[in-house]
């Protein structure tokens, strides 16, 4: 098992990515809102698994990398500083777009559905960065058991977005109609997540190498 600083401090990297703008919750805020509540738990379900996907790919080559080279570490550990900089970017540019956005979306079947779900999750930049470059700094070689570490993590991480995204998934139109409404709310919750994301960069960059 990963330490319980690292544990902690990974699990808030994984709400504020989360929380941020991005091709999954674009997609299932669309999809919830153009087909229904079902349509968007059925798309959250291939998302999942997409995440899965990605953790077991991530445990497997996180274990290879840090047997074999240690000191990248220090790559990856910069790369994700620089991509948490460029989200938080991305959450507060001119002409950025709100997630709920709709985008109109046809009628699909629960197969489609999920396996578009998969896809889109497959797809998303964001997901392939944090699995390559933020969770290894959270492993600690020293503790043992590397392949055990990375699949605490990612467990974790993809509890917290299953759960944040299914209650997106439930509350979209409602959510849809405060921001429309309230344009403020958008601006607010894109400058915190900014914000957030920008303050985990900072740490990520000047924490020493393990």
């Amino acid at each position: 098992m990963p330490e319980l600083s690292s544990l902690i401090a990974f699990s808030l990297i994984a709400l504020g990515m989360v929380l941020t703008p991005g091709p999954n919750m674009v997609y299932l805020v669309s999809r919830s809102i153009c087909q229904g509540r079902n349509a968007g738990l059925v798309s959250l379900a291939g998302v999942a698994l997409g995440f899965v996907f990605y953790m077991l790919c991530a445990a497997v080559g996180i274990t290879a990398l840090v047997m074999a080279v240690p000191f990248a570490y220090d790559t990856l550990r910069i790369a994700g500083a620089v991509y948490l900089l460029w989200l938080a970017w991305q959450a507060i540019r001119p002409g950025g777009r709100s997630p709920f956005e709709v985008r109109t979306l046809r009628a699909d079947s629960p197969r489609r559905l999920f396996a578009m779900g998969f896809l889109t999750n497959l797809l998303n930049p964001k997901i392939a960065v944090m699995y390559l470059s933020l969770l290894p700094q959270f492993i600690d070689p020293a503790q043992g058991n590397v392949f055990g570490q990375t699949l605490a993590l990612g467990t974790a991480q993809i509890a917290i977005s299953v759960a944040v995204n299914a209650a997106i998934v439930c509350c979209a139109g409602a959510v849809a109609a405060l921001l429309a409404g309230h344009p403020t709310w958008a601006r607010m919750q894109r400058w915190l997540m900014a914000t957030v994301l920008a303050g985990l960069a900072v740490r990520m960059a000047t924490e020493a190498r393990r």
